[in-house]
């Protein structure tokens, strides 16, 4: 009997088979911000993709940063496709809990959204974030195009010269193209949920310590 995977992503036997369409539908506007989840957005906007642990914290951190058109969580990271939020925890799609970032370049710089990024959890932790366990809890970046690579990884080794004299370890979030990887949007549930519920759960903690971007 297979077990749920807490510490290591599943092999492409372990991999739960996923279905061939959404199970669920998605809210068409966003709580807060009014805009299209799914789109269309405008032509001037771009997208970015972050998993930083629980997403509920992490998308509200998001949709607070100026210049951000909208938000939305989802899953990505794994092979399963269309997966539900259950199999994303057992470990077994290989998903991480992540956040689709629009946003007009014109006020706020894909850099400017890696501060929010790294400041916004701690990038040591491996499989988890803080209290939350799990792959589906780890760290990754989901590049777009070499320009946005480029920004995570010089921001990536900015901030681990800046951790370790602080005594953390090695930074361990991934930087990966988003091209391999597709986005599967959350359930309604799911969706600005720290709106809905203004005292609920955000298990995130960054390190206290700034990042410099330019």
């Amino acid at each position: 009997m297979l077990t749920d995977l807490t510490d290591r992503l599943p092999t492409p036997r372990e991999a739960l088979p996923g279905r061939s369409e959404r199970m669920y539908t998605v809210p068409e506007r966003h709580r807060v911000l009014g805009t299209p989840l799914l789109g269309p957005y405008p032509e001037e906007c771009e997208i970015a993709e972050f998993a930083l642990g629980c997403f509920w914290g992490a998308e509200r951190r998001f949709w607070r940063t100026e210049g951000v058109w909208t938000t939305l969580t989802g899953f990505q990271g794994g092979p399963t496709p269309h997966p539900i939020s259950e199999e994303v925890a057992s470990g077994r799609t290989g998903h991480a809990e992540t956040v689709r970032v629009v946003f007009d370049p014109a006020r706020v710089s894909y850099r400017a959204l890696l501060r929010v990024f790294w400041e916004g959890h701690d990038p040591t932790q491996g499989m988890r974030q803080g209290n939350d366990i799990g792959t589906h809890c780890r760290s990754l970046v989901f590049h777009r195009s070499p320009a946005q690579r480029e920004a995570a990884e010089e921001t990536r080794d900015t901030y681990q010269k800046i951790l370790a004299d602080a005594g953390y370890g090695p930074i361990t979030t991934e930087i990966v193209a988003e091209a391999d990887f597709p986005f599967y949007p959350a359930e309604e549930r799911h969706q600005q949920y720290l709106d809905r519920h203004p005292r609920g759960y955000c298990g995130l903690g960054g390190t206290g310590l700034a990042c410099p971007v330019d």
